[in-house]
C-alpha cells in the first residue's frame, strides 16, 4: 500500500479518470467491482477508498476511456517541452479550484494524456493496493514514435524485458531516479493507440466474477510473470485491467 501526501515527480502517473454518460450508473458498478465511495470537488465525483481519493468521474459525453494524468511540477512548461516533441495541445493548461494546475495533450501516436501541477491535490491519495491504480501502459501500433516522444518530455529511460517477455515489443518507462512508471507495448493487432489502465485487486478471479454480476463484461484471465491480470469492460464500454498476485 502507498498512501499519497505529496506531489509525485515528474512523469508519475498521478491521476485518473473516466467521462461517463450515466453517472448513477457508473457509481454503482464500480462500487460493486471496487467496493468505492463518492464525493464532489472541483475535479467531478471523486471514487474513494477508506476515505482517501483513488480516481474520478465526470458526467459527460464519453470517448475516451481512463484516462491518465501524468504528474509535472509545471504545466506550462511541460505543455511546451510536449509540442515541441510534436504534441497537439488539445486543453490549455487551466486551474482546477485550488486542487491542481491541469493541461490535456495527445502524443503524435494520437494518444491522449492529461497533465497533473497539484496545489492541494497530488492526484490519487492511495494505488499500489488492491481496488487502487498499479499501472498504466501505452499500448501503440507506433512504438518508436512514442518512446522518443515520451522520452524527451518526460526525461524517461527505457529498458526492455527480454527475460519474461521474449519476442515483445515492450519496453519499460522509468524516471530520471530509476523508478518504473509504467511501459510501452507495441503491437499489430490495433490501429488505435491508448493508455491502458490496470487496478490491482486482491483477487482477479472474485473480481472478474463480481464485474459479470454488475452488468460488465469479464474477460478471460491470463497468469503472467507478474500477476494474474484479464481484460474487463464496464456497462458503459470503458475497458480496464484487473490484476492480482500470481497464484
Amino acid at each position: 500500500m502507498v498512501q499519497i501526501d505529496h506531489n509525485q515527480p515528474l512523469g508519475t502517473p498521478t491521476w485518473m479518470d473516466l467521462a461517463v454518460p450515466d453517472l448513477a450508473g457508473t457509481k454503482e458498478f464500480y462500487g460493486a467491482v471496487f467496493g468505492w465511495t463518492f464525493a464532489e470537488d472541483e475535479r467531478g465525483t471523486v471514487c474513494r477508498l477508506r476515505g482517501l481519493a483513488v480516481a474520478g468521474l465526470r458526467e459527460e459525453t464519453p470517448g475516451y476511456g481512463w484516462e491518465v494524468h501524468i504528474a509535472t511540477d509545471d504545466c506550462a512548461g511541460t505543455v511546451e517541452r510536449a509540442t515541441a516533441a510534436g504534441g497537439v495541445v488539445v486543453r490549455e493548461p487551466h486551474d482546477v479550484g485550488q486542487l491542481c494546475r491541469a493541461a490535456i495533450v495527445t502524443d503524435p501516436t494520437g494518444t491522449r494524456f492529461g497533465l497533473w501541477q497539484g496545489r492541494s491535490e497530488p492526484g490519487c491519495r492511495l494505488v499500489n493496493e488492491p481496488d487502487t491504480l498499479v499501472r498504466n501502459d501505452l499500448v501503440t501500433p507506433d512504438p518508436g514514435r512514442a518512446r522518443d516522444f515520451y522520452t524527451k518530455v518526460f526525461d524517461f529511460t527505457l529498458d526492455g524485458n527480454d527475460v519474461h517477455l521474449p519476442g515483445v515489443d515492450f519496453t519499460f518507462l522509468r524516471r530520471p531516479d530509476g523508478h518504473e512508471i509504467g511501459g510501452i507495448l507495441g503491437t499489430t493487432e490495433s490501429e488505435v493507440s491508448l493508455w491502458e489502465t490496470n487496478f490491482a485487486v486482491a483477487d482477479a478471479d472474485e473480481t472478474m466474477a463480481k464485474v459479470a454480476a454488475a452488468g460488465g463484461t469479464a474477460g478471460e484471465l491470463d497468469d503472467m510473470p507478474y500477476a494474474r491480470v484479464g481484460k474487463a469492460v464496464d456497462p458503459f464500454g470503458n475497458e480496464f485491467l484487473v490484476g492480482s498476485q500470481p497464484k
